[in-house]
């Protein structure tokens, strides 16, 4: 582990020397551009294959992959800018760079946060802002491009693919930065990716105003990014114990952009690349596709909360909604009424909890019809039921007489005659905290004495 130790530490020393020749030649040198240069980026692939880890095999092997490929087209480009090897050599460096992506884009999300699954909503949201932001790229960077390369395919080609690769690579990386908590492997491998793709959107500029220097700091740029990605193969994800969640925001602004482009190439023809159509629309689609899944989720969270108040038996409020009711219910004039059936446990003992079941479904239904449109019915739980009614006692009381009532001729369930009573407690709303207790005593009293109904 020494000549590791060593190799890592090494790098930093390597990279200040390229630049500082970079800075001292005013041309480059053989030694600077291709044996300094590419041994640091093979120095890295070294690191990062000497640290193959088996939890991390695939970020792993699709990442060497890549910074092999880059490192192939660097050797290549290096030799070519030297040496007078084909004419085609710069095009074939190119591709090279260019296949660099497809694997980077396997590849580094897994270095992240190898234990845990990003979700797909956390993708998706980072997918709106991506596209959102190279829909901006593509309209006021890549656009201004175009007309200097007087009509180069190939140059043009790779121009708009770089930039927009490297977007891509940071959208589809960010989902994990953006949500969770910054650890020392995510902020070195972003780093590097944010370093990289400063590298290529400077050199495209210089390229542009003729003012690239091949050995110049932007060469450098892109060996201290890899030496960042190479680096972050050395740092534990950690345990991540909180999440964060994307700005609103952001999506808010990426679809702003997108709309905005999309209007202004309907009224100005030919003003934008037609190619921008492609991230824009994509853009607005997973805008509206995140929207239908949020509208979705809302509508599950509300039914959640009703079926979490709601009991399932009878379809009535439960004791959680009564209790929450009664809140609101202090300043109220009225009464609580605590019913609790008589006879119901022999029905069970009897003709089983099936039969048990249909018995408390038609008692639900006998208990609604009597009360006012005003009451609120709960089944407190087993065969027991609370009853919240606003008005007099005058009112209130004959109201409870009337539920008593309605349990005075049987119920007829498949073919056999069950006969139940009620008990009913009633307590007039005072204003107390402990309703429901006292309404509980009073019911008590009735079914103890066989009142039928007691008021408390």
């Amino acid at each position: 582990m020494e000549i590791i130790r060593i190799i890592r530490f090494s790098i930093p020393g390597l990279l200040l020397l390229h630049i500082l020749i970079g800075r001292i030649f005013a041309e480059a040198t053989q030694f600077g551009e291709i044996y300094l240069y590419n041994t640091i980026i093979f120095l890295i692939i070294f690191l990062i294959l000497r640290n193959y880890r088996e939890v991390n095999m695939r970020a792993s092997l699709y990442s060497s992959i890549a910074i092999i490929l880059w490192a192939c087209g660097s050797l290549l480009s290096s030799i070519s800018s030297f040496y007078s090897i084909s004419e085609h050599s710069q095009i074939v460096a190119n591709f090279l760079y260019l296949l660099f992506y497809p694997f980077a884009l396997i590849g580094f999300p897994r270095l992240v946060l190898p234990a845990r699954k990003i979700t797909f909503l956390e993708i998706l949201d980072s997918s709106i802002i991506g596209l959102g932001l190279s829909s901006l790229l593509t309209a006021f960077v890549i656009k201004p491009v175009l007309p200097h390369f007087d009509g180069n395919f190939v140059s043009t080609f790779f121009s708009i693919c770089f930039p927009i690769a490297d977007v891509i690579l940071i959208t589809v990386t960010g989902a994990a930065f953006l949500t969770q908590l910054r650890n020392s492997k995510t902020l070195y491998l972003w780093g590097g990716i944010i370093v990289f793709a400063l590298s290529d959107f400077t050199f495209l500029w210089e390229s542009l105003h003729r003012s690239y220097r091949f050995g110049s700091l932007v060469d450098s740029g892109w060996l201290i990014a890899l030496a960042l990605i190479g680096e972050s193969f050395w740092h534990q994800s950690g345990v991540i114990d909180s999440q964060r969640n994307i700005n609103p925001i952001l999506l808010t602004i990426s679809v702003f952009f997108s709309s905005t482009l999309l209007a202004l190439l309907a009224l100005h023809p030919g003003y934008f690349p037609t190619f921008i159509l492609l991230p824009t629309v994509s853009t607005l689609l997973l805008a509206f596709l995140r929207m239908a899944i949020a509208l979705k989720e809302a509508r599950n969270i509300g039914e959640e909360r009703i079926l979490a108040r709601t009991d399932e038996l009878t379809g009535l409020p439960n004791r959680r909604k009564l209790i929450s009711e009664l809140v609101l219910f202090e300043s109220k004039d009225g009464a609580l009424l605590l019913l609790d059936l008589d006879g119901f446990k022999p029905v069970n003992d009897t003709h089983g909890h099936e039969v048990g079941d249909l018995v408390l479904q038609q008692v639900a239904s006998r208990f609604e019809r009597a009360l006012p449109p005003d009451a609120l019915l709960a089944r407190l739980g087993g065969d027991e039921f609370g009853v919240i009614l606003q008005g007099s006692y005058e009112r209130t009381m004959e109201v409870a007489l009337a539920l008593h009532a309605t349990l005075s001729y049987p119920f007829l369930i498949r073919e056999h005659n069950i006969h139940i009573g009620v008990s009913i407690g009633h307590i007039t709303n005072d204003g107390s905290q402990d309703l429901l207790r006292k309404a509980d005593l009073a019911m008590y009293e009735a079914k103890k004495n066989g009142l039928g109904v007691f008021a408390g």
